[in-house]
């Protein structure tokens, strides 16, 4: 099922675990788009991330596979070592092409696919984590139609991700931590809404 309204990437790296698991968990169960998570993580070992965050969410999450179709209300966490990709028909791939910015997988890769794939449609999310990871895709992002967030640097444990992609002008909204979740309901509520008036 290809989303119909919005399409949500968090991104995030040093720091990063506490700040999805804050804004995950303030996503209600029946959150209406689909999450696509980056997160930098060791890449010879197991992630129990998916297993984690699930303790801590309403939402389901899991870790992605390569030919699954996203769906709203899942979250779906890049594997160790794998570039994740969606393509226009919602998709899910992934690649172990060359590394990104010294990291795979890589958050410029993840942006940069839903910017070409679903444009306007999609919220780009970066979060607490060191280096610029994610500062190309955004660009793509906003240039597309799309909308970018990113947290602000007094509510970061790390801020050079999140100061990157501020850095391009691409942002349009630096928030709090505490704040990001909220912006994403509402901003997903009113694409709900206007879908609803166009279907009547």
């Amino acid at each position: 099922m290809v989303p119909a309204s919005r399409v949500v990437a968090l991104a995030a790296s040093a720091g990063g675990l506490a700040a999805l698991s804050r804004v995950l968990s303030e996503l209600p169960a029946e959150f209406p788009a689909p999450v696509l998570v980056v997160q930098h993580l060791d890449r010879h070992h197991r992630s129990w991330m998916a297993e984690i965050l699930s303790r801590r969410v309403q939402l389901e999450v899991r870790q992605a596979q390569g030919g699954e179709v996203m769906r709203p209300g899942m979250v779906y966490i890049a594997p160790p070592d794998r570039h994740l990709l969606v393509n226009p028909q919602g998709v899910l791939s992934l690649s172990d092409a060359a590394l990104v910015r010294y990291v795979r997988p890589s958050a410029d890769l993840l942006f940069s696919s839903l910017a070409a794939s679903f444009g306007p449609q999609v919220i780009a999310v970066v979060l607490s984590g060191s280096g610029r990871d994610g500062a190309d895709g955004v660009v793509d992002v906003k240039t597309q139609g799309g909308t970018v967030i990113a947290q602000d640097e007094a509510s970061s444990e790390f801020f050079g991700m999140p100061g990157a992609a501020i850095g391009t002008g691409a942002v349009d909204r630096v928030l709090p931590l505490v704040e990001i979740a909220a912006a994403l309901r509402e901003i997903t509520e009113i694409t709900e809404l206007a879908a609803d008036g166009e279907e009547r």
